[in-house]
């Protein structure tokens, strides 16, 4: 009777003692999730219980965060006490840039955003991103398809400007490894063209709007076998024959080699990143979204600030050129990565040529 700490956890009041949940309905929100005690989050006491539990955290060990799994199981009336009560505490730690976030299963963007409005969470997992990227990447779904999933960004409480905070990843350990994913979609695919697009699918991730989550053992080309614990691989070496045999996505190496291939491209795009604030923060604008694979292109610039950062990405296997319009302002450019037009082909067009399964990142150096 008093195993759980706090002691009003062993007090049966305090949970919905519905049975398991069968993930529809009234269940998906009082059933027990696979045979965990549901708690009765519409109680009084059990939101001030577990505003207390995890405000202690941020007091005593001063956290920067919480991911919320499995936030679409819990009332919403829940989250809009409990989450500005974290926000609070975190403030009065002193905790800058405190942030939460919650995880529900969705790939449709308007469902997403309901949990930034009727929840009031600041932000949600962009589940919506990950499917778009496997698809586009793939070669499954062409650009067009990214360009319909950015144009959603104003569903989100606080608009465009709130997408920025979206957690944005292409692979979990719920759903799997997206080397994974590309060897489902591809399985002829070859090493050079798997390394290709697995880079290109990081790209869009650290590139793009959003806060970039990088799944550990990517970066060294794990691939598992599969979903949920087939992509749980440890980074020690394995012994394990389910995950010995892997294909690996770049040279086989050992896991905590800091010269793999991958690793020293996802370096190599974090830094790019934390140097350009646009990359950052800047507000996105579609500039170009095929209907068939090919390129992909945005632009993105800060608020006030001069100049714009131009990304364009190519998803087919041939090189792609094309005439983009950006700001009229801008008439000089210079490379961030790969090969960009020193000048503007006329006001307002950029010529760019991008290799097969690659991108490039031009940013103006003024605005006249």
């Amino acid at each position: 009777r008093d195993v759980k700490v706090p002691a009003w956890l062993n007090d049966p009041i305090y949970y919905h003692n519905r049975g398991n949940s069968d993930w529809w309905g009234e269940s998906n929100l009082d059933g027990d999730f696979s045979g965990l005690d549901d708690l009765f989050t519409e109680n009084p006491r059990v939101v001030q219980g577990f505003i207390d539990i995890y405000g202690a955290w941020i007091d005593r060990f001063g956290i920067d965060g919480f991911r919320i799994d499995t936030a679409r199981h819990v009332n919403p009336a829940f989250w809009r006490a409990f989450i500005p009560a974290m926000r609070e505490r975190a403030a009065a730690r002193g905790i800058p840039n405190f942030h939460i976030f919650g995880e529900a299963a969705e790939t449709d963007p308007a469902l997403l955003a309901g949990f930034t409005r009727s929840d009031r969470y600041p932000a949600v997992l962009d589940f919506a991103f990950q499917m778009t990227v496997k698809d586009v990447v793939a070669g499954t779904e062409p650009p067009e398809k990214l360009a319909l999933l950015f144009r959603a960004d104003v569903l989100y409480e606080g608009g465009e400007a709130a997408a920025l905070q979206l957690p944005t990843f292409v692979g979990n350990h719920d759903m799997g490894r997206f080397g994974r994913m590309l060897l489902d979609a591809r399985p002829d695919i070859s090493d050079d063209e798997l390394l290709a697009r697995q880079t290109l699918a990081h790209a869009m991730m650290m590139f793009l709007r959003g806060t970039p989550v990088i799944y550990y053992g990517d970066e060294q080309g794990f691939t598992g076998d599969g979903d949920d614990r087939r992509s749980r691989q440890d980074m020690f070496e394995t012994q394990v024959p389910s995950y010995a045999d892997d294909r690996v996505v770049g040279e086989r190496s050992g896991p905590f080699d800091t010269d793999a291939t991958l690793y020293r491209r996802l370096g190599d795009m974090a830094r790019l990143r934390t140097a350009t604030p646009s990359l950052v923060s800047g507000l996105q604008t579609v500039r170009q979204a095929g209907k068939e694979p090919g390129l992909f292109v945005v632009s993105r610039r800060v608020p006030g600030e001069a100049g714009e950062t131009l990304i364009a990405f190519n998803t087919s296997t041939a090189a792609a050129s094309a005439h983009i319009v950006v700001d009229a302002r801008s008439s000089r450019w210079a490379a961030l990565h790969g090969q960009c037009a020193a000048q503007v082909a006329a006001p307002g067009s950029l010529a760019v040529s991008v290799p097969a399964l690659d991108y490039i990142i031009c940013r103006s150096e003024a605005v006249r």
